[in-house]
């Protein structure tokens, strides 16, 4: 077992998958000889060569273009967006092409897009955001969100091995501040679509992904210790596909739901959770599915703004309380 840290865990993965099949290659902005910009690829291209290790011009669109021509003919890229806000200059090629290649045309487009997403890191408006609501809505897509070491890993190497798109979204806040203790002689593989019980509980649950996982931890055990709460928080790790059952049956568990995520708050996921929950168990319920989010604002640059825009662990807090007074 060696400790490392959640952007080594991913390196580790991206690495594994590069080893293992040939037709495996990358392809970003300054992925190569700068190793890229938090130094995910640092290394990978004195071991692998300038024919996978691809540094492009900066031109989202033609990176996921260029990676969708590739996996047609065989390959399967694994594309950079350097920061995830900028996949919006691929949304396109992403919604218009690469999700309807095999429905319209039976072309296999395995790739892989992935990108440093999230705020928390006073990054301002261009570098913070969570824009996984934008290709939610888009059938033929994957979503991923790994918000530990072991399944960074795990879901980039099942990412790559998938013959479907995957968008991996990888939380820039997780990078160094997540480690975890991974076995050296065995492959991890975390299986996309099927959510993780972070913490059981019996009063309340918590749903929620990405770097929310550690805010809402941080919550349940507040509550466990100033209220005698005992509070289950739900890993969805997958947002498409979504892990209904697991929902539901924390939702027949404990009787109250709330759905924590970094997104805005209109439009964002959590409302279609809400659905579910309420088509699927509605009759458990003992009160009704709250939601903490973002404001509906572009991230601020200033520390103490950012703070008050992005939900915390003492939102969270109180609006479980409100659950649990019911």
């Amino acid at each position: 077992m060696a400790e490392v840290t959640y952007l080594e865990a991913l390196r580790q993965g991206l690495w594994e998958e590069l080893e293992r099949d040939e037709n495996v290659f990358m392809l970003g902005e300054d992925i190569g000889e700068y190793g890229g910009a938090f130094k995910v690829t640092e290394g990978f291209l004195e071991k692998f060569g300038a024919g996978r290790i691809i540094d492009t011009p900066i031109s989202e669109a033609a990176i996921v273009g260029a990676a969708a021509g590739a996996a047609h003919m065989g390959m399967r890229p694994i594309a950079e967006m350097q920061f995830i806000d900028f996949i919006s200059c691929a949304y396109d090629m992403l919604t218009n092409y690469v999700a309807t290649a095999r429905y319209r045309a039976g072309l296999a487009t395995p790739i892989v897009v992935r990108g440093p997403s999230g705020g928390y890191v006073r990054g301002g408006p261009f570098h913070s955001q969570m824009p996984e609501a934008a290709f939610f809505h888009t059938p033929g897509l994957k979503l991923v969100c790994p918000a530990t070491a072991r399944d960074a890993k795990g879901l980039i190497k099942s990412a790559v091995r998938d013959d479907d798109p995957v968008i991996y979204f990888e939380h820039k806040f997780l990078y160094r501040r997540i480690k975890e203790d991974l076995p050296d002689d065995e492959e991890i593989l975390t299986p996309i679509g099927k959510a993780r019980v972070a913490r059981e509980g019996s009063d309340l649950t918590i749903i929620t992904w990405s770097a929310m996982v550690w805010k809402c931890l941080d919550a349940a055990e507040e509550l466990a210790s100033s209220d005698g709460a005992s509070v289950e928080v739900l890993d969805l790790r997958s947002l498409i596909p979504m892990d209904d059952a697991a929902i539901l049956g924390s939702v027949r568990k404990t009787n109250r739901v709330l759905i924590v995520h970094e997104d805005t708050r209109t439009g964002g996921i959590a409302g279609e959770i809400t659905s579910r929950i309420n088509e699927g168990a509605f009759e458990w319920l003992d009160a009704p599915v709250r939601r903490v989010t973002a404001h509906d604002t572009p991230i601020p640059y200033a520390p103490t703004l950012e703070d008050y825009v992005l939900p915390g662990a003492d939102d969270v807090v109180e609006a479980a309380r409100l659950l649990l007074a019911y």
